[in-house]
């Protein structure tokens, strides 16, 4: 796909006009990562849309099925889908604009403990309303045919990503001590796991970067940016709740507070986070060292008792 800021500059508004029967102005940039470029932009009535453009076709496909069915499953406020779009030049997804702040921004790290800990109730709370929903099978939503969360975990994440991290190190570009950690993790990942109970609905991703709360109140209001939602381990939605500075919110804790848990929780959050943040360098994805040594040590004080 052709993610040139000039041509998309161009091409959005014509095809968003199209779409819309609307003029769309102010159109710009606000961020982006490995799957491509966001927008922001105004309609003729005053609304605030939202515009990704792609790297890779039909991904703005998947995202508008996962906001839908997402979207339908909790309380919380996510995106509307207005539109998708693609050629052989581009690939567009438009949808509402959530209001407020994502809860990365350092600003929230000043609220009071109470502000904080509503939040965090907000959030699981919305959260849960997901876990409850439960599948046939375990997969990707789109084509969920696994009877083993196991099966379905290590076949389409961990041994693709081992693969590809293995290949890093014969290129001098990783870490084998860290290879090798995830590795011991994995054998005992296979030994003690048991299965989940029940394949349910996860977001896939939900970090506080796609968490979006009043920047007043702290209150939430919304969920965004669902990445690889599935019908999966329940407890493979948490371990983005300890990446960058989500425990500063308690949202781990909270989460646990309120739900039994796997008598190996513990170990397969820190699993589950330590292959996420050390395969982000597979995916083009940010790479930042202090979250990637922080989800290793996780995972070594995690298999102590083991």
């Amino acid at each position: 796909m052709n993610l040139n800021d000039k041509f998309l500059l161009e091409q959005i508004p014509r095809i968003a006009e199209k779409h819309l029967n609307a003029s769309v102005n102010e159109l710009k940039f606000i961020g982006g990562g490995s799957f491509g470029r966001v927008y922001k932009g105004t309609k003729a009535d005053g609304e605030t849309i939202i515009l990704k453009a792609y790297y890779v076709k039909g991904m703005e496909e998947t995202e508008a099925q996962q906001l839908k069915i997402l979207g339908e499953n909790t309380s919380v406020k996510m995106p509307m889908v207005y539109f998708t779009y693609s050629d052989d030049e581009i690939a567009v997804l438009c949808m509402s604009f959530i209001e407020g702040k994502n809860a990365l921004n350092p600003t929230f790290l000043f609220k009071s403990k109470e502000q904080k800990q509503n939040f965090a109730n907000e959030v699981i709370d919305g959260m849960l309303q997901w876990h409850s929903v439960k599948g046939e099978k375990f997969g990707y939503l789109e084509n969920a045919v696994y009877d083993s969360w196991k099966e379905f975990y290590i076949e389409n994440k961990v041994s693709r990503d081992l693969a590809g991290l293995k290949k890093l190190i014969d290129e001098g570009k990783y870490s084998r001590k860290n290879y090798d950690l995830l590795c011991r993790g994995l054998d005992i990942f296979k030994e003690v796991v048991d299965e989940p109970e029940s394949p349910v609905l996860i977001h896939g991703d939900l970090n506080i970067m796609n968490i979006m709360a009043d920047p007043k109140t702290m209150k939430l209001t919304g969920f965004i940016d669902p990445c690889g939602s599935m019908w999966a381990d329940r407890e493979y939605d948490l371990f983005q709740f300890l990446n960058m500075w989500g425990n500063a919110y308690n949202l781990y804790d909270t989460y646990k507070s309120k739900c039994k848990m796997s008598e190996h929780c513990d170990f397969k959050v820190a699993f589950y986070g330590a292959l996420h943040e050390n395969s982000m360098r597979l995916k083009g994805g940010l790479v930042v060292p202090v979250w990637e040594i922080q989800n290793n040590n996780r995972l070594k004080k995690a298999m102590e008792k083991y």
